[in-house]
Order: structure tokens, then sequence, then C-alpha cells
């Protein structure tokens, strides 16, 4: 038996386990935005992390990284053209507080930060546009969740929510 090399073509894949992500792929599919959802109650179960008056910020629920967060109008559109002036200049500086308040809180190397604009580009909620705000380290998995699925995530979405929520706060 040859030793495992993840560079070699011939090298046989190994399975990276990822069980809580069952939940999701068998559960029941909510008939109903969770943006929409999500922006109108205020529960520390959601995840919402931080509220302005026209956008707000929330872990996702299925994260690249720690501190992953989404950045979502409260006004259910499907595009950043259907934004008004307001709106855009709100989730745009809701994405600028997010970067900042990450990097006090979480010390990362480097962020992704962007919008997937419809299905096709990877939108997993395509009818509500919301922006996204992943944490990088040197040496995390860089594109592999885009693009096979694992994800390394040591820290539980509670506990990242407590913290992001204080220093939000402090803002």
């Amino acid at each position: 038996m040859t030793d495992f090399n993840p560079c070699s073509d011939a090298a046989s894949p190994r399975p990276l386990w990822a069980p809580w992500r069952i939940a999701y792929i068998r559960g029941p599919k909510a008939k109903e935005c969770f943006f929409c959802v999500k922006g109108d109650r205020d529960c520390l179960e959601d995840h919402v992390v931080y509220r302005s008056k026209l956008a707000f910020v929330l872990l996702n629920d299925f994260p690249y990284t720690s501190g992953h967060v989404l950045v979502a109008p409260y006004r259910h559109v499907s595009t950043l053209t259907d934004l008004t002036a307001g709106e855009r200049q709100d989730v745009l500086d809701l994405l600028i507080q997010a970067q900042d308040v990450l990097t006090k809180v979480m010390q990362p190397q480097g962020f992704n930060v962007g919008f997937n604009i419809g299905e096709a580009a990877g939108a997993g909620v395509k009818d509500h546009v919301h922006g996204h705000v992943v944490p990088r380290w040197s040496g995390d998995t860089n594109f592999m969740p885009v693009l096979g699925g694992p994800r390394v995530v040591p820290e539980s979405l509670d506990d990242t929510a407590r913290l992001l929520r204080e220093a939000f706060a402090a803002i």
C-alpha cells in the first residue's frame, strides 16, 4: 500500500465527513425566505449579531470558516440593482463593519467578501440578495468549501454570535 498523496491524480479521494449537513439536506425546506423571517424577529437562536436601519448581519448557519457572516437588507429583493440607494449604502457599511468586528474578535489574516447573484453564480438563496464576509487564515481550506464541501469550523455558532454581538455593541 502506498502513502496517500493529495496532489496525485491517481490518488483516491478520502472522505471528509460533515454529519451536521445531513439535517439540512434531509430536513424540510422552508417555504418562507429565512432572511425575511430572521429580519423580522429578534431571537438569539437566529444568530443575528447586529441590526441597522435597513439591513442586518447574521452568522451563516453552514459557514465556510468560523465567523462567516451574511449581510442582508430587510427588504426582499433579488439583486443589488433592486436596492434603494439607502439600502445599498447600509449593506456596504455593514460589510465594512463586519470586517472590522471580525478583525478585532478573530484576528483573521484575510477575507473573502462578496455576493453570489443568481443560482448559476452559486447563490443558495437566490431571491434575497445578501453579501458574505468570510474570515481567512493562512493554511485554512481556501476554496475547498466552495468546490468540494469540507469546512473547518472550530467554534460553535452560539459562541461566535455572542462574541460578535459584544463587538458590534461596542461600535
